[in-house]
C-alpha cells in the first residue's frame, strides 16, 4: 500500500498542468496564431508606412526641438543645446506658449523629457560628440514648484555598466549616447541611440537622486537611431521615435512585454511618411494618438524646419488596448469591469465571481431597451456584439442572483 501510495503521489506531482501554447497572439501579424495563449514576441508585420493627420510650425524659439511630454493639458518641449528653458505649448495655438526656465542648471545637452505623477525628468545625457563625458545625469524637476516658476530641481547621476573604455570615438561614432528614456513606477529606463550598431539597448537606474551606474538589461536591432520615448505603464505600450540614416523617421511599437523586458512582446516598426524630417520627440495620453516633433535640419538644398506633428495608430493599437480589462478605456463599478469606453464593435464585461442566473439590458440614451441576452451560469468574462447599434450613448444593466451592476457606455 506504501508503494502504492507513493507512486499515486508521484503521478499527481507529476501530471502536467494544462500547456500553455507559444506563439503568435497579435491577430494584426502576419503570423497570428489564434491557437496561441502565450505572446513568445514571434509576431512579424507587413511593412506599413504611417502619415501625419496634421502638423503645425513651432516657433522659432524651440528649433532643436528634442523631447515632448503631455501634461496640465499642454505639449511640453526643450532645445538640446545650451537653452536652460522648458516650453509649453497649445495646440490650438501655437504659438501661445509659456516659458518656464531651470534656473541654476546648465544644458551640455539635454535630449530627452519624461514625467511621473509628481516630477519632470530632463535628460542631460547627449554624448554623441566624443562618447566619453562622464557628467551624464537627469534632473528631477518639481511638478508645483515648476508650475510656480521657483523650480525645486534635484539630479541623477550615472555611467554605462557596459561602458569601460572613456576615450574620444569622434562626432556621432558610438553606442553610448541617449536620447530616449521612461519613467515607471519605481525606474528609469533608457533606450540608447547606437551610431555604430544602430540597435538601441536598455539600461535600467533608480529614479531617486544619487550617483549610479545602470544596468545593462537588453539589445533589439532597431535599424536606426532612437530618438526619443513616450510610455503607458498600466497598458504595457511603449512607443519609441527614431530616424535611419537617410533621415527617414520612424516608430516602433513595444506592446503586451512581460514585465519591464520591453522586447519580450510585440515589436512593430511603422516608418513615417515625412521624408529627411529630424525626429526627436514624441508623447501620448491615450495610446492611439501621438505627437511627434522635428528639430530644424539645413544640408546643401534641403532644409526642413521645425514642426509639430500628430500621428493616430487607432488602427495599429486599439484592437490592443481594448482587449485590456484594466486599460484607460475601461469603466468599473464594484468589481465588475466594462471595456472599452468608448467602444466599436465588441463590448466586454469581466465579473469578479461566476454568475448565476444572469440576464444583461442595453438601454438607449431615451430608455428604450436596444438589447437583452441571458447568460450562461459559470461566466466570468462576456463578450457582447454590439456593432448593429447606432453611435451614441447607452447603458447597460446586470440583474442576477449575485452579481448586479449599471454601466453608462459611449459606441462610436
Amino acid at each position: 500500500m506504501i508503494r502504492t501510495g507513493l507512486i499515486l503521489l508521484l503521478l499527481i506531482a507529476t501530471k502536467p498542468s494544462e500547456a500553455q501554447i507559444h506563439g503568435c497572439t497579435d491577430p494584426l501579424a502576419v503570423n497570428y496564431d489564434s491557437s496561441a495563449t502565450h505572446n513568445d514576441g514571434s509576431c512579424f508585420y507587413d511593412l506599413t508606412r504611417v502619415s501625419v493627420s496634421k502638423s503645425w510650425d513651432l516657433p522659432e524659439v524651440v528649433e532643436e526641438t528634442s523631447g515632448l511630454i503631455i501634461w496640465n493639458d499642454r505639449i511640453w518641449t526643450h532645445n538640446d543645446d545650451t537653452d536652460i528653458n522648458i516650453y509649453a505649448f497649445d495646440t490650438i495655438d501655437i504659438y501661445n506658449y509659456d516659458i518656464y526656465p531651470l534656473t541654476g542648471t546648465v544644458n551640455n545637452d539635454w535630449e530627452e523629457i519624461s514625467q511621473d505623477d509628481d516630477y519632470v525628468y530632463i535628460g542631460d545625457f547627449g554624448n554623441n560628440s566624443g562618447g566619453n563625458r562622464t557628467d551624464l545625469k537627469i534632473l528631477r524637476v518639481e511638478k508645483g514648484s515648476l508650475l510656480d516658476k521657483s523650480p525645486v530641481i534635484d539630479t541623477i547621476h550615472f555611467s554605462y555598466s557596459l561602458q569601460t573604455d572613456f576615450s574620444s570615438t569622434g562626432p556621432n561614432n558610438t553606442d553610448f549616447d541617449c536620447e530616449a528614456f521612461i519613467v515607471t513606477t519605481d525606474s528609469i529606463y533608457l533606450f540608447t541611440k547606437e551610431w555604430v550598431s544602430e540597435m538601441t539597448s536598455v539600461y535600467s537606474l533608480p529614479k531617486t537622486p544619487g550617483t549610479y551606474v545602470a544596468d545593462y538589461i537588453e539589445t533589439y536591432n532597431v535599424e536606426g537611431l532612437i530618438t526619443g520615448a513616450t510610455f503607458l505603464e498600466r497598458e504595457k505600450l511603449v512607443v519609441l521615435c527614431g530616424y535611419t540614416s537617410t533621415l527617414q523617421p520612424f516608430l516602433i511599437l513595444l506592446y503586451d512585454f512581460q514585465n519591464n523586458h520591453f522586447f519580450s512582446g510585440n515589436k512593430r516598426k511603422l516608418p513615417v511618411n515625412l521624408p529627411f524630417h529630424q525626429v526627436e520627440g514624441i508623447a501620448t495620453e491615450d495610446g492611439l494618438i501621438y505627437y511627434i516633433s522635428n528639430e530644424k535640419f539645413s544640408y546643401s538644398i534641403i532644409t526642413t524646419y521645425q514642426k509639430l506633428h500628430k500621428i493616430d495608430l487607432t488602427n495599429y493599437l486599439s484592437h490592443y488596448l481594448d482587449s485590456d480589462p484594466h486599460s484607460a478605456n475601461s469603466v468599473s463599478q464594484g468589481k465588475i469591469i466594462l471595456y472599452p469606453n468608448p467602444l466599436r464593435d465588441i463590448l466586454n464585461v469581466e465579473f469578479p465571481e461566476v454568475s448565476q442566473g444572469m440576464v444583461i439590458f442595453i438601454y438607449n440614451n431615451t430608455g428604450q431597451l436596444v438589447k437583452s441576452k441571458n447568460v450562461s451560469d459559470g461566466i466570468l468574462h462576456l463578450p457582447l456584439n454590439v456593432s448593429d447599434l447606432p453611435q451614441g450613448i447607452y447603458y447597460l444593466s446586470i440583474k442576477s442572483k449575485n452579481i448586479n451592476g449599471n454601466f453608462k457606455w459611449l459606441k462610436k
